[in-house]
């Protein structure tokens, strides 16, 4: 098996997620594919094999972090379709068959790739006890962010705020299905990016993950409605950093980014 590592959401070599993908001619056991993603040990691995011409998708896609499956994954899709595409696999917009539906990811003149996403469905609920004292700050609000996201997103009171958090991780893990998303507003949109936020997953394995492009879901439409545009730039403040341009359209988001190989080599277990 060819592996590749590629790191997405950045137009840089070691920064933005890595995440691994690997192309193949058919899935193995559910068994090999976690076993390889641990190997590998990135926040996520992707794995993709060609599908008959003539479906509703081109490629089926799955992604596994070092512990689990997951039903969805942005940075892991995005890197895909840039091997896709970088390696002349495949031409034009990709469809990805995936547990969350057929996601399109669509290259453009600048280099990037746009996926298409569906929005995460925000519920507001109340913060719950405990959450504060885990995390490191006091939320000013909460949002349950649906299945297929299944975090718990919280706004806290400023960039500043954000950036600062040391939370527990054992503790967060009982506030939601995957972990939680914290963001505040940009303290300078004239730096480039509107919002701001940290990812930390710590029930699937992912302390803290470089840069989300599933939470970007949720956080698209949180702050589409607060900052009064459809069009937005977030960024997720971890070590590596990355940027990830969203565009809300209705149920539908739009994620755009680059992605640099930074590795490529062969499995030979």
């Amino acid at each position: 098996m060819r592996i590749r590592i590629v790191d997405a959401f950045t137009d840089r070599a070691f920064a933005g997620n890595p995440a691994g993908v690997l192309l193949l001619d058919s899935f193995p056991d559910d068994d090999r594919l976690q076993k390889i993603a641990l190997e590998v040990n990135h926040a996520e691995t992707a794995f993709a094999h060609r599908l008959p011409e003539g479906g509703e998708a081109d490629w089926a896609l799955r992604w596994f972090t070092p512990a689990t499956e997951v039903a969805m994954c942005g940075h892991a899709t995005l890197a895909t379709a840039h091997v896709l595409h970088t390696t002349g696999a495949h031409e034009g917009p990709v469809r990805f068959a995936t547990r969350s539906g057929v996601l399109v990811a669509t290259p453009r003149e600048d280099g990037s790739i746009t996926l298409d996403f569906p929005t995460a469905p925000l519920t507001a609920v109340e913060v719950p006890a405990g959450v504060a004292d885990a995390l490191g700050a006091e939320p000013l609000r909460a949002y349950d962010t649906g299945p297929n996201v299944g975090d718990l997103l919280v706004e806290l009171a400023d960039e500043k705020t954000v950036h600062a958090l040391s939370p527990d991780l054992r503790a967060l893990g009982a506030y939601s299905k995957r972990g939680i998303i914290a963001t505040a507003r940009a303290a300078d949109p004239a730096q480039g990016y509107d919002f701001v936020s940290r990812c930390f997953f710590p029930n699937v394995g992912i302390d803290e993950d470089p840069v989300t492009g599933s939470a970007h879901t949720a956080l698209a439409p949180f702050w589409s409605e607060r900052l009064g545009s459809a069009a937005l730039t977030g960024l997720q403040a971890s070590q590596r950093s990355g940027r990830v341009r969203t565009e809300l359209r209705g149920d539908r988001t739009l994620l755009s980014g680059h992605a640099v190989t930074v590795i490529d080599g062969e499995l030979l277990a």
